[in-house]
């Protein structure tokens, strides 16, 4: 259909950018992919997709890519994401996530790409005095990883006043789980992520799970998190693409999660729900900068975007990670 744009994804052979890239293809998008592959893999990308294997700072591999491709518009979520290694090593989080994201919009510019879409975090916000986060609330990053990408959300917002681009930041919350086909899902050896970490846990991957902080004021004293099912962001982006197209001339910035959250003991008993295993805990004191609660508000994007969530249930964001979890062994080899 004539109104569906070449689209660029990068990092699409992430976690969150393979199911944007999936996202896209069910819904009738060219897609093109480029990923350096230094925490992606070669597999999580289907059959059929262009495939750039390179960097995105790099100038003239875009501008080829741009006028191969067409592309109208970029899904962009290249980048270093582990919160505990952007202190200790913040200028690589400057570079990966800020100059580079500068690069990226340079070549977007040069190239008339027109619309562009920005995997922002609810780690813009630091810790927020509130629980439930409005896209009003104030940022205030608390390390370098919320601090590079909020850079990168002002970057966007000054370019588009001044030249023809409009552009979505859509600031996550924590997002789980894997494609309900068994497409794709979080692939990356040594993840953080909590359900991540606790399928691995009953799969005996991991020994046990640490469970950071049990003394907060929530109601058993642990942290409590919005989850939002991976593919369910990745409609989200969708959904978005096409509000920017439908409005050239209107920017967006939105939350994006469930409106609720769960504790860390809640998603641990869910995990040995759906395993019917006991995950072995271990209780360890409280990260600096760990808010007790983080919960998305999330209404201006339901009334933003048709955007109807598919997969708001714990159990089954835990099931679907644990049947990737189950499926990578196989795959792993491949990469």
């Amino acid at each position: 259909m004539s109104d569906k744009l070449p689209v660029l994804v990068t990092g699409g052979a992430g976690y969150i950018g393979s199911h944007a890239v999936l996202a896209l293809l069910d819904a009738g998008w060219p897609v093109a992919v480029i990923d350096n592959l230094v925490t992606g893999f070669r597999f999580a990308v289907p059959e059929g997709v262009p495939f750039y294997h390179g960097d995105i700072e790099d100038a003239a591999l875009l501008a080829r890519i741009f006028a191969e491709q067409g592309t109208q518009a970029i899904m962009h979520f290249a980048g270093s994401v582990v919160v505990p290694e952007s202190v200790e090593d913040p200028l690589k989080y400057y570079h990966n996530n800020t100059a580079k994201s500068r690069a990226l919009l340079d070549a977007a510019v040069q190239g008339g790409v027109r619309h562009f879409i920005f995997s922002s975090t609810a780690a813009t916000y630091g810790i927020p005095e509130t629980s439930r986060v409005e896209e009003t609330t104030p940022q205030s990053p608390i390390n370098p990883y919320g601090w590079s990408k909020l850079m990168t959300e002002r970057m966007l917002a000054d370019t588009a006043a001044v030249r023809p681009l409009n552009y979505c930041a859509l600031r996550y919350f924590n997002v789980a789980g894997a494609d309900p086909a068994g497409r794709s899902g979080q692939s990356t050896a040594g993840a953080t992520h909590l359900i991540k970490v606790a399928v691995e846990a009953a799969l005996g991957k991991r020994a046990d799970v640490s469970v950071f902080g049990t003394d907060y004021d929530t109601p058993d004293g642990t942290g409590v998190r919005d989850y939002i099912h991976v593919t369910d962001l990745a409609a989200a982006h969708v959904l978005a693409l096409e509000a920017l197209i439908a409005e050239p001339r209107r920017s967006l910035t939105m939350n994006c999660g469930y409106g609720h959250g769960y504790s860390v003991l809640e998603v641990l008993d869910a995990v040995d729900r759906v395993t019917n295993l006991t995950v072995e805990r271990r209780l360890e004191g409280r990260r600096a900068g760990d808010p007790p609660s983080l919960i998305s508000d999330n209404a201006r994007i339901k009334a933003t975007l048709p955007w109807a969530p598919q997969y708001d249930d714990l159990e089954t964001i835990v099931g679907h990670a644990l049947q990737w979890e189950r499926k990578l062994d196989d795959i792993r080899p491949l990469a």
